[in-house]
């Protein structure tokens, strides 16, 4: 009897991987890109970031910019733009003194991109 089940059990087996594909799993090569994403999109994030804090919001709000616009016209800049504003951001030392300055030049360019720039 154990013998029979054995046999069975066997061509149960032999059967089913005959009938089912050798290969499942599949490899392939994925691209940089996919896995990293490129610094300008790390800037753009910085910048939504950084018009989304509180002070950046009450100073925009102050001057008469809406921080909804505001996000949008960053969401809208260009990839030379907004490397070109977080290069200014981090050209400024590190430092209470420069949170200020930092948070004074993002205020004129969102306001010189909402105003100006319609």
């Amino acid at each position: 009897m154990k013998s029979a089940m054995t046999r069975m059990l066997c061509r149960l087996l032999i059967a089913t991987m005959a009938w089912m594909p050798v290969h499942l799993a599949q490899a392939g090569m994925i691209g940089t890109d996919q896995v990293v994403p490129s610094a300008s999109q790390l800037d753009r994030a910085g910048l939504l970031n950084l018009v989304s804090r509180s002070d950046v919001t009450s100073q925009l709000q102050a001057l008469g910019v809406d921080p909804a616009a505001a996000m949008e016209r960053v969401a809208a800049m260009t990839d030379e733009e907004v490397r070109s504003l977080a290069g200014q951001l981090e050209a400024v030392p590190a430092g209470a003194d420069g949170s200020g300055v930092a948070l004074l030049i993002l205020v004129a360019v969102i306001v010189w991109l909402v105003w100006f720039r319609k």
